[in-house]
Formats: structure tokens, C-alpha cells, sequence
């Protein structure tokens, strides 16, 4: 006996209408959550990236392969622009290889069609122009849709997504997480930047500190020593290359140098201070220039207005071409007879303190700046020097020093803090350290001085 076919009983019709949505729905979880985590891991990689690498070129061949990725689209291409003006289309990802090609070819030749410049406005302007000419060398079937690259709110290029699909939407999710790649290629864009600047300072800190070994080298070691005087300096740079000189020069070939100290001939010293105007490797540079001609022109044995003039004719084409000028005064001193005799091309007048009456006299001759004026003529002048005896060379830097309020200490200041330590202090060590000390809680401890500072403290025994 046949038996009929069963039939579905209503409870089974209302099971399986009742799994259906739940199946569906956990299906719609699972694949979203597997959505998320694909773009977290992308993210993750990228932020990976963007703290490892360290070349740019290589994090930016990430960047069209993760908008891709994070936006489910056919492909995406990274325009930046370059200083001539110029927009390269810098790195492409296409995920259909048969038409990477293509597609590569038509959005060179639409980027190689735009060159900004200045009258063209950011942002909406310039990337309609290069929508336009994208749409008019893909064609129709390709939808675009691009994210400015932001480099300290300067539009530095952009970043397009490209999709076949007709059906492709750009919707919110797909545009903040471009935002996103395009936030993260500006920062490595800029963190490059900031890379090159940093290896730039390095390589000029290194020439700097190169430069202010050398003039240190240059500037006298220690002072000599000259029968019957005593000697005492210090120079302190308002940066590492300074525009300030000071030097004991030896007048004659029979004074030499061995083991660093001086065993001579009775014969006369060059003492001789200068000022380059302005400050820095410039100043130093004209400074060491100086310094070579000027101990050439010591040992031909002109008097002292005679080394001035004969220098500044030398220098003064280089000076006239550099815009800058040197202030000098030159001393030559007799150990035999104490005469120190002296010519000043505008320079600080040093200042004679007279042990026996205790007052100040300031030791100065008419002059031009050295290369101001070729013809610039010089004046000699001499100085008997007695026992106990100090003369002070110095530059305008300890006299122009400025407090925080704005005042100066000012060479009134100067003159009356150098007599207070002639009267109270025995060596010109000591008179050196204690000019410093006042100058320097004038200023205000911890505080630096904006020029160069020299000393220089001749003291007759």
C-alpha cells in the first residue's frame, strides 16, 4: 500500500522562518567583524611603517596599496607636489596587473598637464583640474574620488581612490579611512622634512664646532712672557665663532718660541686687540684674515700707524666686497725702556691706570676704521710706562653688555670697575676675573651676553 507524501507540519515552516534571520544576521556580524579587524591589522601595519622606516619612498609605496585595501576599490594613486610646480603622480597601486599599465600611462600623462603656481588657490581649485584632466584620460567607466595631503595645513598633494564598479559608493566610513592613510602620509612627509633639516644642523653644528676649534687654536695659548710686565687675557665668544682678536706678536725673528714659552732677545711684543663688526663665521672668517697679514706686516718693522696703514690698504678690497669693517688698536712694548708705543684705527681706547697718582688716562690716536678708506692715515703715539702701572684693552662688548631691564653697563661703568680693581687687586689675572664678574652680575647670572667679550691687562712691575 503506497503511502502519500508527507507533508511539512506548521511547526517546521515556523522553525525554519525563524533560523533564517538568525543565521543571516550572525553571518552580517561575522562579516563585519572580519571587516574590522582586516582594517585595524591594515592600520596597524601602516602606523608600523610610519615608525620603522626610514625612507620615505618606502612608506609611500604603502600608502595607494592600503587606501585600496581600507576602501574595497579597483586601485589608488598618490599625486604630490614637487617645488617647480610640477604634480607627479608618485606611487600607483592597480589591482588588476593586465591594466596597471594603462592606468599608470593615463594618469602620468594627466598629472604631467597641471603645473601650479602662485595664482592658482589650494585645495578645491587645484584638485578640480586634476579631476578633470583624471576623468578625461581613464575615461568614464572609472570613478575617482581623492583626499588632500595636509603638511601643516599646506596642500602638499593627493590621494585617490580609483573603483570600475558602478555600483562603487563613496560613503562616509570609505572617506575617513583615506582620511585617515592621507593623515598618515602627511606626517611621514613632514617627519622626513624635519629629518633632512636635523641632518642639515648636524653637518653645520659639526663646521661650526670645526670652525671655533680653529680660532681657538689661533688665539694665543697662554700669554708670553716679557721682562718686567705681567700679562693676563681671556676672550668669551657670544657664539662659538667669534669677531673679536687679541694676540702677542713677537717684532723681531730672534724671538722664539720653544715648549710653548718664550725665550728671546730682549725685544719689543705687538699687543694688539680688534673688533670685526658683527658677529658669527663671517666675523671669524675676516677676523683670521686679519690676523695672518697683520703678523706679516709686524716683522717688517714699520711703527705702529705705519702696520695699520700698510693693513688696511691690504684688506681693504676683501672688507669693501664683505660690507664689514674691523676696529684695531696696535701696541708695541719695550721691556728696556717701558715706552709702549700705539696707533688706533677706532678702536675702544685702552686705558692707562698711573699707579703712583691712582687716575685713569685713555690712550687713543685719530683713525679710520680698517676698510673703510684706502687712503686712511694713522697717527703714532707712546706711553711711558712706570712701575705698578696697568693698561687695559678690551672690547665694546663688556661695555655694551645689557641687563634685562635694557640698560648697559657703559664704559662709565667700566672705567670706575677697572680702577676699583687696579686699587684693590695685585695681578692682572685677577683684575681680568673681576671685570668679568661685574659685567657678568650686571647681565645677570645664567644669562649670556649678546656680543663677544675681550680682555687683555698689561701690569708693570
Amino acid at each position: 500500500m503506497s503511502q502519500l507524501p508527507s507533508q511539512p507540519t506548521d511547526s517546521n515552516t515556523s522553525a525554519t522562518t525563524d533560523v533564517t534571520p538568525v543565521v543571516a544576521l550572525k553571518e552580517l556580524v561575522a562579516r563585519l567583524h572580519r571587516e574590522q579587524n582586516k582594517i585595524q591589522d591594515l592600520l596597524s601595519s601602516l602606523g608600523f611603517a610610519l615608525r620603522s622606516f626610514n625612507n620615505l619612498n618606502q612608506f609611500l609605496e604603502l600608502i595607494p596599496l592600503m587606501a585600496t585595501r581600507v576602501t574595497d576599490a579597483d586601485g589608488s594613486a598618490l599625486f604630490l607636489y614637487k617645488p617647480n610646480g610640477q604634480v607627479r603622480l608618485e606611487q600607483l597601486h592597480w589591482q588588476d596587473s593586465r591594466q596597471r599599465k594603462n592606468i599608470r600611462k593615463a594618469l602620468e600623462t594627466a598629472s604631467s598637464q597641471i603645473t601650479l603656481s602662485s595664482s592658482i588657490p589650494p585645495l578645491a581649485t587645484t584638485t578640480g583640474i586634476l579631476d578633470d584632466q583624471m576623468h578625461q584620460y581613464l575615461g568614464p567607466d572609472v570613478q575617482i574620488f581623492g583626499t588632500a595631503i595636509l603638511v601643516k595645513h599646506t596642500e602638499r598633494g593627493w590621494l585617490y581612490v580609483l573603483s570600475r564598479d558602478p555600483e562603487y559608493s563613496w560613503t562616509d566610513t570609505r572617506q575617513k579611512l583615506v582620511r585617515l592613510v592621507a593623515d598618515q602620509t602627511a606626517v611621514a612627509i613632514e617627519n622626513d622634512e624635519l629629518a633632512v633639516e636635523l641632518r642639515k644642523k648636524e653637518r653645520l653644528d659639526q663646521e661650526l664646532e670645526i670652525g671655533a676649534e680653529i680660532q681657538r687654536r689661533l688665539l694665543p695659548r697662554q700669554c708670553p712672557i716679557i721682562p718686567g710686565a705681567v700679562l693676563a687675557a681671556r676672550c668669551k665668544p657670544a657664539n662659538r665663532v667669534g669677531g673679536d682678536y687679541y694676540d702677542f706678536i713677537p717684532t723681531n725673528h730672534n724671538q722664539i718660541q720653544l715648549s710653548s714659552r718664550i725665550v728671546q732677545e730682549v725685544g719689543r711684543w705687538g699687543l694688539v686687540i680688534g673688533d670685526v663688526m658683527g658677529k658669527g663665521v663671517p666675523a671669524g672668517l675676516i677676523m683670521t684674515m686679519m690676523r695672518g697679514m697683520l703678523k706679516g706686516e709686524v716683522l717688517h718693522g714699520n711703527s705702529p700707524a705705519g702696520i695699520l696703514q700698510n693693513l688696511n690698504r691690504v684688506m681693504y678690497a676683501d672688507l669693501e666686497n664683505s660690507h664689514r669693517f674691523v676696529t684695531l688698536f696696535y701696541s708695541e712694548y719695550n721691556p728696556q725702556t717701558r715706552i709702549l708705543s700705539y696707533s688706533n684705527a677706532a678702536h675702544n681706547p685702552p686705558l692707562w691706570w698711573h699707579a703712583a697718582t691712582k687716575t685713569i688716562t685713555r690712550l687713543d690716536t685719530l683713525g679710520m676704521l680698517i676698510g673703510l678708506d684706502a687712503n686712511s692715515q694713522y697717527e703714532n703715539a707712546q706711553a711711558q710706562l712706570e712701575a705698578g702701572d696697568t693698561v687695559i684693552y678690551y672690547t665694546d662688548g663688556l661695555t655694551d653688555a645689557a641687563a634685562a631691564s635694557g640698560d648697559r653697563f657703559d664704559e662709565e661703568n667700566f672705567v670706575t670697575a677697572f680702577s676699583a680693581a687696579c686699587s684693590y687687586y695685585n695681578g692682572p689675572q685677577e683684575i681680568v676675573d673681576y671685570l668679568f664678574d661685574q659685567v657678568q652680575q650686571f647681565i645677570g647670572n645664567g644669562q649670556q651676553n649678546t656680543d663677544d667679550m675681550t680682555l687683555v691687562v698689561l701690569q708693570i712691575q
